[in-house]
């Protein structure tokens, strides 16, 4: 039991918007259990409870994160990859994943998972579609032992690419898998690691790379597995003109034409970055039900463009955020990614285009809704106990206080929390890593990353 006493400032996120101020927040088991001032323990439940005075933090819903590649931390900030725009990006990074490791997905995961829990993030999903040939281990259950021992809530997806350069594709031939060895092991990990319960601490993503890396075969047989199944659909779609051109070439239309051509819309299914959607493919989008995961900070390091989620949103358009790799990024700060949607959308549409409470309920509420969860998001009775703890009080927020919850994305330079808070387990507390030493995981993946440069 923990009991969150006199909190500073809470945004519920809930279906009315509540903020409040000097209220507790009991939490039981795995559960939000009572929102009120004053709460009362018994002198049992006072003996065994954890009380963490809350008088200096402004509490959010844990936020979600719904895009990103964990393995890529190994390679963030390359010289040869600083300026490059993404094709070239890729071709000059696929030959250096290609040897990746066991030790080396266990220790990026860990430690970016690690950077989502100390800046907010209390559940993530990850893009994992590299399975190079001799790869000696099993991707899905070392991302899953990781992730369980940092203590994140992780719905990674079964990634894939097939059409490897020799077949018109982008990534070299020794990353790329078969299709029908891909849809077996779809299946499999569905039935392995796949939990929809509500609090569920483990799902599975169904996610093949991109229109530039995979066979129309392949984007069929995903889709029917996924629905038959009830799993998430997730791709990369419209992130540069060049993807645009590639499928014009390639099969005669633009990227969410041949999405739709495969049975790639609907509720099930949400793109990341969708940035050269044109006015059509906006409504499309918005009557199919299908999703986008905007990663602003990738958006600009790559200079793709900037995504048009003011009128995404104005259309109904279900929208989240996400970091996005770790080399094209090159960080795992979600609240730094929530400031860089607000500033990225004011740069194409003024400065009333987006506001503070609109990108954190992108974070928050939006992720949930993406990846299928209904019981994370909110803080609210009932609803689990993913929450962020920040601090207000330093000198970073001083003089920004009139309005708390907006000052945590307009200022402020440190976005790590104090305390995160994930299925009721204080994972990061008084700003550290409960699980793990800091300092043995960075030098660790330092050290991995070493060996696969040289």
């Amino acid at each position: 039991m923990i009991l969150l006493k006199n909190c500073y400032y809470i945004a519920t996120f809930d279906d009315s918007d509540n903020e409040l101020q000097g209220y507790d927040i009991l939490i039981k088991n795995n559960v939000i259990e009572k929102i009120g001032k004053n709460i009362e323990l018994s002198p049992d439940e006072t003996e065994s409870a954890e009380i963490i005075d809350c008088s200096r933090y402004l509490v959010v819903p844990g936020m979600v994160n719904t895009h990103h590649h964990l393995y890529q931390i190994l390679t963030r900030n390359l010289p040869g990859a600083q300026n490059a725009k993404l094709f070239d990006w890729l071709t000059y990074l696929y030959p250096i994943w290609a040897k990746i490791t066991p030790e080396a997905v266990y220790y990026s995961t860990i430690l970016g998972t690690a950077e989502l829990l100390k800046t907010g993030a209390t559940t993530t999903t990850d893009h994992h579609y590299l399975y190079p040939k001799g790869f000696g281990g099993d991707i899905m259950s070392i991302q899953f032992d990781a992730a369980q021992k940092v203590g994140i809530r992780f719905s990674p997806s079964r990634g894939s690419m097939t059409r490897g350069q020799s077949s018109g594709g982008l990534p070299p031939d020794s990353v790329v898998q078969k299709t029908e060895d891909v849809v077996r092991d779809m299946q499999r990990v569905i039935e392995q690691f796949h939990d929809d319960s509500p609090f569920s601490m483990m799902r599975i993503v169904l996610a093949p790379c991109s229109p530039f890396s995979v066979d129309e075969c392949l984007m069929r047989e995903t889709a029917a597995l996924a629905r038959q199944y009830g799993v998430v659909m997730h791709t990369h779609l419209a992130e540069t003109q060049d993807e645009e051109q590639y499928c014009i070439e390639q099969y005669g239309m633009r990227p969410l034409a041949l999405m739709e051509k495969l049975d790639w819309l609907g509720g099930d299914v949400y793109f990341a970055h969708g940035i050269w959607f044109d006015d059509d493919e906006l409504r499309i989008l918005a009557e199919t039900d299908t999703g986008i995961s905007h990663c602003p900070t990738s958006n600009m390091r790559l200079g793709s463009g900037i995504a048009r989620i003011k009128e995404m949103l104005e259309l109904g358009v279900r929208v989240s955020l996400g970091v996005d790799g770790s080399a094209s990024n090159d960080t795992s700060d979600m609240l730094g990614e929530a400031r860089n949607a607000l500033l990225l959308q004011r740069v194409r549409y003024g400065a009333d285009a987006i506001s503070a409470r609109q990108v954190l309920k992108l974070a928050t509420i939006g992720g949930a809704n993406m990846l299928g969860y209904n019981k994370i998001g909110k803080i609210a009775k009932g609803f689990a106990a993913d929450l962020a703890l920040f601090d207000m009080f330093g000198i970073q927020h001083a003089g920004g206080l009139s309005d708390p919850l907006a000052t945590l994305v307009f200022t402020g330079y440190n976005h790590e929390t104090a305390y995160t808070i994930v299925n009721g387990e204080i994972v990061v507390e008084n700003g550290k890593l409960v699980a793990f030493d800091e300092e043995e995981i960075a030098s660790k993946v330092n050290e991995i990353s070493k060996k696969l440069l040289e």
